[in-house]
């Protein structure tokens, strides 16, 4: 059977090994080439076993891909993005220079699968979400699409990853003595970059909310668990009601009779979800628990997820359930 080559730009950092790994694995596609300016040259093996050879980016064959990842840093990859489309690719670019909320946005489609998919299999451009709003916003959407959340009302979210969600890159705060038996909560007072991009989508929907949002580093290699404080505009009878209808026929989201676990969901490229009402307090009040994969589902797998659509492919190819 004839694969569709593709090629991955930031190959060496967590999200760029991830895709590598899986387009490797994948039934319909091939490897065309990976790059990663500081290893290139370098051979790396991949998880399932399979090696890649790096080259620079600047050597990169953009021409011989039918579609381009871009794992380049932020600030970086648009650059790369352009290249990628002048030479004929279609790209799904991982880093935050053209998602909503962002300065360049410029209407490029969202890819948040689950919520854009229509936008997704024809766009040339998909800007794939960070890992955080990943989590928050399949947690909100069946609520934002009906018009529950209070006016007015404050939808706190704590949320924490762990340590591959900060990059490759050493830095003292992340070394293991710093980080195992640890705990703590990082970009607080409402100021991390993720922010934006959740209140984009949230406004995309009317919402008169405000989100006050509070990341914090586990001491694990990966996986996300949101837990979200929302007021709504009356208490429902069936708490899970909403989330059991939207996403009845989705794939790659899970409803959980019980709180999700990171365990769940590592290395899978599911979302896990489960609500509650929230008791003693005046205002009917929801809380929302969502569980990712953040390599997975909060990046590579949902960009998997996202190039797809956009060849014509089974959503579910490759990916791992």
């Amino acid at each position: 059977m004839h694969k569709i080559p593709i090629g991955v730009l930031g190959a060496s950092g967590y999200a760029g090994r991830e895709l590598c790994g899986l387009v490797s694995g994948h039934p319909r596609l091939e490897l065309a080439f990976a790059t990663a300016n500081a290893q290139s040259g370098t051979t790396a093996e991949l998880r399932g076993g399979q090696r890649v050879t790096f080259v620079s980016t600047e050597d990169a064959p953009l021409g011989d891909a039918a579609l381009v990842f871009s794992s380049l840093p932020h600030g970086a990859s648009k650059e790369w993005v352009n290249r990628s489309v002048a030479a004929g690719a279609r790209v799904v670019d991982l880093s935050n220079d053209l998602r909503i909320g962002s300065d360049s946005a410029s209407g490029i489609p969202y890819g948040l699968t689950e919520a854009r998919r229509d936008q997704i299999r024809d766009a040339t451009v998909v800007a794939n979400p960070g890992c955080y709003p990943t989590a928050v916003l399949l947690g909100l959407l069946p609520l934002l699409e009906r018009g529950l959340l209070a006016p007015g009302a404050t939808v706190s979210i704590s949320a924490a990853s762990g340590v591959t969600g900060a990059g490759l890159a050493p830095r003292l705060d992340l070394l293991f003595g710093e980080v195992t038996e640890n705990f703590r909560a990082y970009g607080a007072g409402n100021t991390h970059r993720h922010t934006n991009e959740m209140r984009a989508m949230v406004a995309e929907f009317g919402a008169d909310v405000d989100l006050l949002f509070t990341p914090h580093l586990l001491p694990v290699a990966r996986g996300i668990l949101a837990t979200m404080s929302v007021p709504l505009t009356g208490a429902l009878s069936d708490a899970m009601e909403p989330w059991r209808s939207r996403y009845a026929n989705e794939p790659f989201v899970e409803l959980s009779d019980a709180l999700p676990e990171l365990r769940q969901v590592a290395y899978r490229n599911v979302a896990r979800i489960h609500v509650l009402p929230a008791e003693h307090v005046r205002t009917p009040t929801l809380l929302v628990f969502s569980a990712i994969d953040n390599l997975v589902k909060g990046a590579a797998g949902q960009a998997l997820q996202n190039a797809n659509l956009m060849l014509g492919l089974d959503e579910r190819a490759g990916l791992p359930l």
